[in-house]
């Protein structure tokens, strides 16, 4: 598809699939505005973004989890554009664990801001850049982890609680949303491989049923979704698990 004139912007890009979809944003001429938790991450990846495709790209530091940053980053980006087509919800913390007492208070707490307050917060501070665009899409990475019953991931149980609460947040944004033409799309992958983009044929023919899935295939799932004409509103996206 084509994002040429269009403005995205991704949250979580320092590193994974917020990097993969922002240098492909690049490529395909929008206009790239990334955050990750400091600037020097954010930095990075505008840096590879340019060299990569010359597209326009801003960093900025954003920290989920501390509501003044989020805020900051929206209004920040307010004076370098008049609007918002492609929201990528990305960033989040990730906590290993099984057992609560395997993370500390700070990190528990650290965990649930960023995962679910984090994405709250910064759908309600760039909502009136996406309420300007023709067509605005939301783009949340969740995790299989919020979904019914699926105990597979090693995650502990604060990330569980962060990710469940950002499905719940995202399914009735969905419903109050789309009837201003706003949608809000939600990813529940397993956990997948990152790849490189940048060094990468990202051969599809080579992929099979054995093989983990990648950041490229996720971001494929993206791209359809928002590429569609705008009466389809594909609201998720579920993926078998090996």
């Amino acid at each position: 598809m084509d994002l040429a004139g269009k403005t995205v912007v991704v949250t979580g890009a320092g590193r994974g699939f917020g990097r993969a979809f922002a240098l492909h944003a690049g490529r395909m001429g929008a206009r790239v505005f990334v955050s990750a938790r400091t600037l020097a991450a954010a930095q990075k990846v505008a840096d590879e973004v340019a060299a990569d495709s010359s597209a326009r790209v801003d960093a900025f530091a954003c920290d989920l989890a501390d509501p003044a940053t989020v805020r900051g980053f929206a209004e920040r980006v307010a004076t370098h554009a008049d609007q918002v087509d492609v929201l990528i919800n990305n960033g989040a913390r990730y906590l290993e664990g099984p057992d609560l007492w395997d993370a500390d208070d700070e990190a528990i707490n650290d965990t649930v801001a960023s995962g679910a307050t984090g994405t709250l917060l910064t759908v309600k501070h760039f909502l009136p850049l996406l309420r300007t665009s023709e067509g605005a899409d939301v783009v949340n990475l969740v995790s299989s982890a919020a979904e019914a019953q699926n105990h597979r991931s090693q995650a502990h149980p604060a990330f569980y609680a962060a990710k469940a609460a950002q499905a719940g947040f995202a399914d009735v944004l969905s419903h109050r949303l789309r009837p201003e033409g706003i949608r809000v799309i939600s990813l529940y992958p397993p956990d997948f491989t990152d790849g490189d983009p940048l060094h990468s044929t990202w051969d599809h023919a080579s992929r099979t049923a054995e093989d983990p899935l990648t950041a490229q295939s996720v971001l494929d799932c993206v791209l359809f979704a928002i590429g569609q004409p705008r009466d389809c509103f594909i609201r998720s996206f579920h993926f078998e698990q090996l």
